[in-house]
């Protein structure tokens, strides 16, 4: 539903998720090349990873000599990077010592040299040799650059409700939290990669945030997300319009449950919302990921006794990345967890109605989809 709440986007890398867990912010959108009016789907991210294990340096947990010693990560990971022609992912790492991160009346703060995130403003600066790629294989990134200062409005929240509230935190009952406090989001401002300059401008920028923490990842890996929507039904952009699916295989306490999804469709002003957490709702979810020679393909099926969401997309491979990270207590089980933000297809919409047949209300167009598919290997 949506229903804004800054302190689910505080920083939670306090009790236990201190010495083994992750708190990442993320956001991705869509520039303008400066010059030659090219499109292009860019991500940044603000990661987290083991506060109260790090020192003065950025530990990696897959440099061998650490991995020997059994030493888990611990650092600020600023990640950016692009997808489309010649995808890249660039990571800079910093040591405890250089980072603030709180928060205050504004909501979250991350700061540190070159660097910074709230929920208004986020600068960075990452510029990475290929020399420094061969160099440190523990950094799995690509070469490249990439330096931004944008301004963020969030339009329009996910709130999945009481399994990421105050209580549910607080016993870190499960393994990894969701929260998209920007699921739409109107981004502006400019970004260089690799000396090309990229301006954003809010009504072209398709702009997604939010955020995950945790002890470990999910597998397998489903996200789904997009605002660029046009309807069939009347042929018009749905101005106020975003769906948003995330999930895979989460574990409460421990225990691991079905294969589940979180969604929420927000329909120009309406939330038809499919969360398993709210078991009155009666949600069920079919889903099934694949990858083929040259695409990843998604379909997703959900239904409440209020509504169905069909949803079915696809993104060519060759303008993906196999997105890189590392677990809290230093293994990396996810190699090959497939990230884009090029991504495109359709969502059918029913409302359900008592003694009769549910009511097809649109049938959506969606491009610019960010999307996520992985299972560890």
């Amino acid at each position: 539903m949506n229903k804004s709440d800054l302190k689910r986007n505080y920083w939670m890398l306090d009790g236990r998720f201190a010495r083994k867990g992750y708190d990442w912010w993320w956001h991705n959108f869509t520039a303008i090349n400066e010059k030659t009016g090219e499109e292009r789907a860019f991500f940044i991210e603000y990661f987290t990873c083991n506060p109260a294990l790090g020192g003065d340096q950025p530990v990696c947990g897959q440099l061998p000599a650490n991995r020997e010693q059994g030493k888990k990560p611990s650092y600020l990971m600023v990640k950016c990077g692009w997808w489309g022609e010649n995808p890249t992912q660039l990571h800079r790492f910093y040591g405890w010592k250089d980072v603030e991160i709180g928060q205050d009346s504004n909501g979250y703060f991350v700061k540190a040299p070159d660097a910074s995130a709230c929920e208004t403003r986020l600068t960075g600066n990452v510029n990475i040799s290929e020399s420094d790629v061969s160099a440190h294989p523990e950094w799995m990134c690509n070469s490249g650059s990439m330096s931004w200062d944008i301004t963020v409005d969030k339009k329009v929240a996910f709130n999945v409700g009481y399994g990421a509230g105050t209580l549910f935190r607080k016993l870190k009952a499960f393994e990894m939290y969701w929260h998209a406090e920007g699921m739409k989001s109107l981004y502006s401002g400019s970004i260089t990669a690799n000396g090309e300059k990229y301006i954003i401008t809010n009504e072209r920028s398709f702009g997604y945030a939010d955020k995950n923490w945790g002890a470990d990842f999910t597998s397998p890996w489903v996200w789904l997300s997009s605002c660029d929507l046009v309807s069939r039904k009347t042929g018009k952009r749905l101005e106020d319009s975003v769906f948003d699916i995330g999930g895979g295989r989460p574990k409460v306490f421990g225990v691991a449950l079905n294969r589940k999804l979180l969604s929420d469709f927000w329909y120009e002003g309406k939330s038809y919302e499919f969360n398993f957490s709210k078991f009155w709702t009666l949600c069920r979810t079919k889903f099934d990921c694949k990858e083929t020679e040259d695409k990843i393909i998604w379909y997703v099926r959900q239904e409440t006794t209020k509504a169905i969401m069909e949803t079915q997309v696809e993104c060519d491979k060759s303008k993906m990345l196999l997105v890189n990270y590392e677990s809290p207590d230093g293994a990396k089980r996810h190699n090959r967890l497939w990230n884009g933000g090029t991504g495109t297809g359709t969502i059918k919409l029913w409302k359900k109605h008592c003694f009769r047949k549910p009511e097809l209300l649109d049938e959506i167009e969606a491009g610019h989809i960010g999307c996520e598919w992985g299972e560890y290997c």
